[in-house]
């Protein structure tokens, strides 16, 4: 089938779309984490003391007893069978972005030939999947295959149902022969354990007695498009790419403002509605669901969860999304950015830390002036973005980010921290040397006598900032929507144990010198602000004024693209970091810059080709088709004694060569493979390859706009976006 008639199939393959059938919604408990073993089901189904001692590990951060692995093993077991699962599965998150999984029987043949249901507390806690085929950036060679799962017992089990049967999903790590972390989980919980240590010393240090594990909590707003399966099928680029490499503008986009919060589309609210009884029976708390602001693109954002368990269940969620996508026809799009000139898609991560004795530590209270827990940590915050903020951008280092960051919402690659009105002038007087107050948040009085007066927050929200004060958290806005938010959670956490640890020294140092504890606490903040405060910013981080401010007189860094950003990770002082709080070594951490880079520039590569081949395979021969059938049209109009001036002709040409030389360009470009070092490389690619794409995509967009519509042959802008 010639791609403009695949394009048509799909068109009247939508046309011809029924209804989809809404399931009538069952209640929200019978539905909650029905699919989960919960601490409650456990209680239920474990010995007394053995679950004391589980619970104790996942609540109090304790060391899991081995001990009673065979009757956890057991209670586990017995519960997925009754659910229907005939397989387990070790579940890991390898440094792909991706949930990997090995499914295993609970089959086992006895001598007779006969066979019963087996699963011991070995097999639990411990797994070996072959080590070799996963990223690895150097660990391990080829030929050195093990590889070890382990049971991280503070997540979860849970049963992953589809049609095909019930597996039950035990969430570990994944690590080496030789003990380094080749996943996510691991430096994640190590990330937390360092930042726990380091909180509980600032905790001490301020009197408190009794003192609860500190935890990071995490909660993602996921955003992502819909577009009709259909579509997909007739567009190399998505199918294989994530996004249009090709497209020119509809002449309606999101200019007019009326698809965000606008009514959801019934085949799409269907859709939300199947993936939220799947995300209900997981346990995964998704709270909010509307439409963005570009048309086509929606958001789902859960209540926030420990970091941990976060983690894992926003992997989950991005399964789900994509799966169950295509139970209703449709593809989710997780790319940051598959339609230019409208609005990218990021994973906003909402980001705090507590505990079940002191509560959030990031809540400011009525009065911030004089909270001095949350002013401690509030700064340890700050400071880690001024100090660590180009290891904050590599952490949202990728090649489809670098499309969405700096405008239509998303934040600029400059790393600075929004505070608000209430908190700048708190930290503008302690830089002053004297606490005096907190400016009143006020009220909101709209004048008509049936709307309540109601309580205005102490600061407004500002969109253009990539680490911004939300009321008791932060939030991080540049994440991309397809990542993992384990990077972006281990790079915070970590920075976050280092400037915690920076204050208890100062805090400890000004003490012993005799100061007392108010004066101690005064004195470090302002010694804090004073090295670190041009890290806040309150404007437009989309000014030419704030780059030409942020870098000339701040001496904040401007990563602008993923090439400049992934060699910080070799800087000696990250490395330093990382390996003095025990969250990476020196060759895990090497290992992550050789493997994130790997995957840049594999991503440009097969986005290159693509290009290529669909510029040659279907844009060229489309535009011959039409310049032949001008032609055609011009010669015999002109044998009937009508004029018409060849000039459409040439101008189609004059798009049409030029392109095609380009293409020829690329083509060599991405031949080319003889460079001195991995960042020489990611540079070729960002500063060379790319450009050379966009070329292209200049010439091809303005021939769409030329070329009659039914020789075509990708489904369009117009198409994808708004027909559901």
């Amino acid at each position: 089938m010639t791609g403009n008639a695949a394009r048509f199939q799909a068109l009247q393959n939508i046309i011809n779309r029924g209804p989809m059938p809404a399931k009538a919604p069952e209640s929200l408990d019978s539905l909650w984490a029905s699919d989960v073993f919960t601490l409650n089901k456990m209680k239920e189904s474990l010995p007394k003391e053995i679950f004391k001692s589980v619970k104790k590990t996942i609540e109090a951060s304790e060391q899991l007893d081995v001990s009673i692995a065979d009757v956890v093993a057991l209670a586990m077991k017995d519960w997925a069978l009754s659910k229907g699962a005939l397989y387990y599965a070790h579940v890991f998150y390898p440094l792909t972005n991706a949930t990997a999984e090995k499914h295993d029987g609970f089959i086992s043949v006895q001598s007779d030939g006969s066979v019963i249901s087996e699963f011991s507390g070995k097999v639990l806690v411990q797994g070996e999947p072959d080590g070799s085929s996963f990223p690895n950036g150097g660990i391990r060679s080829t030929f050195e295959a093990r590889g070890y799962t382990a049971w991280d017992v503070t997540s979860p089990a849970f049963i992953m149902t589809t049609d095909n049967g019930a597996t039950l999903c035990i969430p570990t790590v994944f690590v080496s022969w030789t003990g380094e972390a080749l996943d996510k989980k691991t430096p994640l919980l190590r990330a937390n354990a360092a930042m726990n240590k380091a909180a509980q010393r600032v905790l001490s240090l301020l009197g408190h007695k009794d003192i609860a594990p500190v935890n990071s909590s995490c909660g993602a707003e996921q955003e992502y498009f819909l577009v009709d399966a259909n579509f997909i099928n007739s567009r190399p680029d998505l199918l294989l790419a994530g996004r249009t490499l090709f497209g020119a503008s509809a002449a309606k986009g999101q200019q007019f403002d009326d698809h965000y919060f606008g009514a959801i589309p019934e085949r799409v609210q269907v859709y939300m509605q199947d993936v939220e009884e799947q995300l209900y029976r997981l346990g995964i708390p998704a709270k909010t669901r509307h439409n963005e602001v570009a048309p086509g693109q929606f958001e789902i954002a859960p209540f926030f969860e420990s970091a941990n368990v976060a983690t894992d269940h926003q992997q989950l969620l991005m399964t789900i999304l994509k799966n169950t996508a295509k139970k209703h026809g449709l593809a989710c799009l997780l790319h940051e950015k598959p339609f230019k000139g409208i609005n990218g898609s990021g994973k906003h991560v909402n980001w705090s830390v507590g505990n079940a004795t002191q509560g959030n530590l990031l809540d400011p209270g009525n009065t911030p002036h004089s909270n001095t827990q949350f002013l401690l940590f509030c700064g340890a915050v700050i400071r880690s973005v001024h100090k660590y903020g180009p290891l904050l951008r590599a952490a949202i280092a990728t090649a489809s980010n670098d499309h969405r960051l700096g405008a239509n919402e998303a934040p600029p690659a400059i790393m600075s921290v929004y505070l608000g009105t209430q908190l700048d002038n708190v930290f503008e007087q302690i830089s002053n040397g004297k606490i005096t107050g907190s400016l009143n948040a006020g009220v909101m009085d709209l004048g008509i006598n049936t709307l309540p007066v109601f309580n205005k927050d102490a600061g407004d929200r500002n969109r253009t900032s990539p680490f911004a004060f939300t009321g008791n958290r932060f939030e991080f806005r540049a994440v991309g929507s397809g990542q993992s938010v384990a990077g972006p959670l281990v790079t915070m956490n970590t920075m976050l144990a280092d400037s915690l640890n920076w204050v208890a020294d100062a805090l400890e140092s000004k003490l012993a010198q005799g100061a007392d504890l108010d004066t101690a606490v005064l004195n470090t903040l302002k010694e804090l602000i004073d090295q670190h405060g041009a890290v806040v910013f309150g404007g437009n981080g989309y000014s030419a004024e704030w780059h030409k401010m942020a870098v000339e007189e701040r001496g904040l860094a401007n990563l602008k693209t993923a090439a400049d950003a992934l060699p910080v990770l070799k800087e000696p002082y990250v490395e330093e970091l990382f390996d003095k709080l025990g969250v990476l070594s020196p060759v895990e951490l090497a290992s992550r810059f050789e493997i994130y880079s790997e995957q840049y520039i594999l991503a440009i590569e097969v986005e290159a080709k693509l290009v290529v081949s669909m510029a040659k395979t279907g844009i060229y021969p489309a535009v011959i088709k039409y310049l032949s059938n001008l032609s055609n049209t011009i010669s015999s109009l002109k044998s009937n004694g009508i004029e018409l001036g060849t000039e459409r002709l040439s101008h189609i040409n004059g798009l049409l060569a030029p392109m095609m030389e380009i293409v020829a360009k690329l083509s060599d470009a991405i031949s080319q493979h003889d460079f001195a070092t991995v960042e020489a490389h990611m540079q070729f690619c960002a500063k060379t390859i790319r450009p050379l794409m966009d070329e292209v995509r200049f010439y091809a967009d303005a021939l769409e706009g030329e070329v009659a519509d039914e020789l075509w042959p990708y489904p369009t802008y117009q198409e994808m976006l708004f027909i559901k």
